[in-house]
């Protein structure tokens, strides 16, 4: 196999005069020897001294702005590697480390890496290139770090190389958790995924939705960017503007950048709330800057800053307005701070950090706390070489400690101890003192399986190499002058929900709320939003909603709709209300009304078939046809009259189905009989042979009223077995449903009125054709009448009930039935009952016999005088015969004895006395 080796050239930016490195041992900022060694990369300085031209040589500048933070990673790095080997984690295996600075670049983290990867105990640090990096030895095993996620994606593709585990603490962006482009990357804390999905649903719950973001303009920034993006559109929060500052401080344009973000946040008055994807040093800056244009906001910390020591001191701080951050989950850190006090004790050794921390000691000790720390952060290592010239040494370990940022140690001390643990499991059964002993790929398979014992908690690397640890809540506060970075609740990633250590802290995360951030104001309840020409969803206008819509919350993008037919809300509701149920109640004054028009109706019925039963012998009774048919029309009236109860109250099954039966098969019973009592009273009164012959075919009582109200039974039953009418609940008036009565077909509905309609017409034609006879026996006459009242109310019934809707259309109907159901009793019986009470003379067998003389004497005069008309027509054809038809008018003596109806009768013919006696016996008996 060919081999091709590399030399790494020697740039190193150390802390001695003269900063070319002799050696490569010059590029290390700190190490250790063991027998298994352990990279770190770290941005102890955060800031790359770039040349004011573009370079022209392949030399890496020097760097500047010592970061405390940082340093602090370093060391609870050494301090987790000391711990271990001083513990029977690995027994018999001393750990080792090298750790570099990247400087918060690329490039030189990239020069770093190329170290980590040559070929282990060569002189000349020689990276051999091969097909198959199986067997090969690299310097180290693994490595922890870096501080940045731009730094870890570069460095990460290229120790993807030979599969060297890399563990950061520090770099959550989600890209990393991508197992294809980054095989062999691991991290002690969460995804970026879950910290923006936290600050979307923090702003979320506090009700803003108008908010500004500000990131660095690189990898991290970017993607951090994009994925709070999808957060807060599922939150429906909207991002107003999106500032992005260069990412390094060395830039030309950085200044102006933040000047215009200032400018930004400046000039959005309605933006209240500030989300910041930023690095510590960033920050710092941009707050320098709000601080002098007195902004006063509320700012969501990314996880970078959030717990910034630096930051948190600046002077008038608190003039920012509200500060809220998201930080990682810390532990039990307390052998770490008790490492910090003892630190100066120990030999700095190959600690160029440490030894370089000592000396900024010596320059900026005298200057209070926040200048101090400014003073360590400004110097660069030129300054500092110079500076430290008669300058005595000095320590201050309470500067450490307050520096701490618990999340990011307790995230360090779980990198190293999750590779020793891994190693652990490698080193069964092997001598792990031989660096040949496994490869950092073999090392990289047991870190996925790995469960890390730490601060008696177990825990363990997912599918895609993050520790899924919930985060800190942070809120600066400010106690008796000092700002105070303190725990206001804990975010669950995986029921991605906050969890509060008691009600103080709840009221502390409640009193956000007080802040509005929104470009449009919140839509009540019984409101929603309206679309604006905004491109943003949350600049809107708020409406009510509409008639039969409701909205039961705040910032609704649309009104429910009530639910069914039976539900009804105002315009501007916030719940929907049942609609009010109607119908045709026994306690309404029409229906009480028309009850008592019932009622009087079947009393009337009543009173009419008393006054009959008594005066059942008498002419007028039998001139009525007789007790049977008398009995039979005035129980079908009154089942007309019981039919109309049925067209009241809450309508049923049994009620539609009933109601317009019974009604259609009683009223067709009724005027079948009246039908017989035409035919009868027309039969016996009849004089013309030809009519009386058709009379006596027709004339069959029984039968005719059997097959007449047959066929209405028929009628009805065919409807109520294939269309039956059904209860309906009616919506066409708002805010009511009306219970009525479908009648199932209208077809059918339309059939029975008809056929009803049809013998009520035959009826009146042989009524009307009988409306001349004598006066007790002129019943055909008031038949006509009481026909042509059911005509015209049916006539009229047509229109206002198709136009007619509401609770009261059954009293349409009710008030025709009674109308026509009165209209024909009334003129049927009442002229009767007249005669029977107030004209008893006449109703007698002589004097009935007497007017039925004086009519039959007309009558048989009549035929008479036609006959004779008929003779002389035959007798002279040209001769005028018109004016011999006329007769004058007959009368009747004290004894009953026809008078000559005319001289021109008196001379041709006269008719026998005793033919109009014969006539009125035989009418009398037929009736």
């Amino acid at each position: 196999m060919a081999l091709v080796s590399f030399l790494i050239p020697c740039f190193v930016i150390g802390a001695d005069i003269a900063y070319s490195c002799q050696n490569t041992d010059d590029f290390v900022g700190a190490s250790s020897p063991g027998d298994i060694v352990i990279g770190g990369l770290f941005a102890v300085h955060s800031e790359m001294l770039h040349p004011e031209e573009y370079p022209i040589k392949p030399v890496i500048q020097n760097c500047s702005s010592f970061e405390i933070q940082i340093f602090l990673q370093t060391l609870a790095m050494i301090h987790a590697i000391e711990t271990i080997n001083n513990s029977t984690l690995l027994p018999g295996v001393t750990l080792g480390y090298e750790i570099y600075d990247t400087c918060a670049e690329v490039t030189k983290a990239m020069a770093s890496a190329l170290r980590f990867l040559s070929k282990f105990n060569s002189s000349e640090d020689i990276i051999e290139f091969k097909c198959n990096y199986s067997d090969y030895v690299p310097r180290i095993k693994a490595v922890t770090g870096a501080s940045y996620s731009e730094v870890s994606m570069a460095v990460s593709r290229l120790l993807a190389l030979q599969l060297i585990p890399q563990v950061s603490p520090a770099s959550s962006a989600e890209i990393l958790s991508d197992k294809i482009r980054f095989p062999s990357f691991f991290r002690t804390i969460p995804s970026d995924f879950h910290q923006t999905r936290a600050m979307a649903h923090l702003i979320c719950e506090s009700g803003w939705n108008w908010i500004g973001v500000i990131a660095t303009d690189d990898d991290n920034g970017r993607f951090a960017l994009e994925s709070f993006g999808v957060q807060a559109m599922a939150n429906n929060v909207c991002i107003a503007f999106k500032e992005m500052l260069p990412a390094y401080l060395s830039d030309n344009t950085f200044h102006t950048k933040v000047d215009q973000a200032i400018e930004k946040i400046v000039n959005e008055t309605k933006v209240n709330v500030i989300v910041v994807f930023m690095r510590q040093f960033h920050v710092l800056k941009l707050f320098q800057k709000a601080i002098e244009r007195n902004v006063n906001k509320i700012w969501i910390a990314s996880d970078n800053w959030s717990a910034a020591v630096k930051i948190s001191t600046m002077p008038n701080i608190e003039q920012l307005g509200t500060i809220v951050g998201f930080g990682f989950k810390s532990g039990d850190i307390s052998t770490f701070q008790d490492f910090l006090r003892n630190l100066h004790e120990k030999p700095i050794g190959d600690n160029k950090f440490l030894h370089e921390y000592i000396k900024l000691l010596s320059v900026c000790a005298h200057l209070e706390y926040h200048d101090f720390q400014m003073c360590i952060s400004n110097q660069s290592q030129d300054d500092l070489m110079q500076n430290v010239e008669n300058k005595h040494q000095i320590w201050r370990d309470d500067f450490l400690t307050a520096n701490i940022e618990p999340g990011f140690i307790h995230s360090t001390i779980l990198a190293v101890y999750a590779i020793a643990h891994a190693i652990k499991e490698q080193c069964k059964g092997r001598n792990c003192k031989d660096p040949s002993a496994f490869a950092p790929w073999e090392l990289l398979e047991e870190l996925k399986n790995v469960t890390v014992i730490y601060d008696d908690k177990e825990i363990k690397f997912d599918s895609s190499g993050d520790m899924s640890t919930s985060y800190d809540v942070l809120l600066w506060k400010e106690i008796d002058g000092h700002m105070e970075i303190i725990t206001m609740a804990e975010y669950d990633p995986e029921k991605g929900d906050f969890i509060f250590e008691d009600e103080e802290k709840k009221r502390e995360f409640l009193d956000l709320k007080k802040v509005q951030s929104t470009c449009s104001q919140h839509c009540r309840p019984g409101e929603m939003k309206k679309v604006t020409e905004s491109p943003h969803t949350c600049c809107y206008e708020c409406v009510y909603c509409p008639e039969n819509h409701y909205s039961n919350r705040t910032d609704m993008d649309y009104c429910y709709r009530c639910n069914n037919k039976t539900y009804w809300a105002p315009v501007n509701s916030t719940t929907c209300y049942r609609k009010t149920i109607h119908f045709l109640a026994w306690t309404d004054w029409f229906a009480i009304f028309l009850l008592l028009l019932s009622t009087f109706g079947v009393v009337l019925v009543l009173s009419i078939s008393v006054i009959f039963t008594k005066n059942l012998n008498t002419p007028v009774v039998k001139a009525s046809g007789g007790l049977t048919i008398c009995c039979i029309i005035l129980f079908s009236h009154f089942l007309i009259f019981l039919s109309t109860v049925f067209f009241i109250d809450e309508p049923t099954e049994f009620k539609c189905k009933t109601r317009q039966a019974l009604f259609g098969i009683s009223f067709t019973l009724c005027i079948s009989c009246i039908l017989i009592k035409s035919l009868k009273i027309l039969l016996a009164f009849s004089f013309d042979p030809k009519l009386q012959n058709f009379l006596k075919c027709m004339y069959k009582p029984v039968p005719t009223v059997v097959i007449c109200t047959g066929i209405q039974v028929i009628i009805c039953t065919f409807w109520l077995t294939f269309r039956t009418p059904f209860v309906k609940q009616n919506f066409s008036i708002p805010r009511t449903i009306i219970l009525e009565c479908n009648e199932g077909s209208i077809v059918a509905f339309g059939i029975m009125l008809g056929y009803i309609a049809a013998l009520a017409f035959v009826c009146f034609i042989f009524a009307f054709k009988g409306r001349k006879l004598p006066e007790n026996y002129n019943e055909a006459k008031f038949i006509t009448f009481g026909m042509l009242i059911y005509f015209i109310a049916w006539i009229v019934f047509i229109p206002v009930y198709a136009t007619t809707f509401g609770k009261y259309l059954p009293a349409v109907e009710i008030i025709v039935v009674l109308i026509s159901n009165y209209g024909i009793l009334c003129c049927t019986f009442l002229p009767k009952c007249y005669i029977i009470i107030y004209k008893q003379e006449t109703n007698t067998k002589s004097s009935f016999l007497k007017m039925i003389y004086t009519y039959s004497s007309k009558s048989a005069s009549s035929v008479a005088v036609s006959q004779i008309s008929l003779d002389s027509k035959s007798s002279s054809s040209r001769a005028t015969v018109s004016d011999s038809c006329k007769s004058e008018q007959n009368s009747v003596n004290g004894n009953g004895h026809f008078q000559e109806p005319g001289h021109r009768l008196a001379k041709r013919n006269v008719l026998p006395k005793n033919t109009a006696r014969t006539m009125a016996r035989k009418r009398l008996s037929s009736i």
